[in-house]
């Protein structure tokens, strides 16, 4: 178990690390070339995307997941007004489902680890392992610290890779 003065610098890094990897998620070409983007409200061991959400609504559709049971239930962010506190704590946006996943450019996907290789480690729920099959033709992109990256992380033939990690 890290130490709390271990704990309390990670913590002080954490909004820095957050700020370059989006900064640089900004940058992609993916990303720049999206229309329609679907992004994550992050929780607090996350990069933190909630001002990032705020700021691309509007420039790009984005789209948040809704935990529904044990699916994942997209909607249209429509600002912080339309916000409720759904499963896990996490923010949700109000409003109907958003099912036309051919029109997703480019997914953010969140994780607790990631390799090189682009295999993901979530938090087990397979919410994401249920989801990103349905997203075929957008960009996946894993977002994470750089403390996230590890050497190997055990896949299946079914689980979905992404197309690049950003820390």
């Amino acid at each position: 178990m890290a130490s709390l003065k271990t704990r309390q610098r990670l913590s002080g890094l954490l909004p820095r690390l957050s700020a370059e990897a989006l900064a640089t998620l900004e940058r992609h070409p993916a990303f720049r070339q999206a229309r329609t983007v679907l992004l994550y409200h992050s929780l607090p061991d996350e990069p933190d995307t909630h001002a990032f959400v705020r700021r691309w609504q509007g420039r790009k559709r984005v789209l948040l997941p809704v935990v529904r049971g044990d699916e994942l239930e997209l909607r249209e962010y429509t600002g912080p007004e339309h916000m409720t506190t759904g499963a896990f704590g996490i923010e949700e946006p109000e409003g109907g489902a958003f099912t036309d996943y051919d029109d997703i450019d480019l997914a953010v996907v969140p994780g607790v680890a990631f390799d090189r290789a682009g295999n993901r480690l979530g938090r087990g729920k397979g919410y994401y392992d249920r989801l990103l099959p349905k997203l075929g033709r957008a960009c996946k992109i894993g977002l994470c610290f750089p403390f996230q990256i590890v050497e190997h992380i055990p896949a299946e033939p079914h689980d979905i890779r992404m197309d690049l990690i950003i820390s």
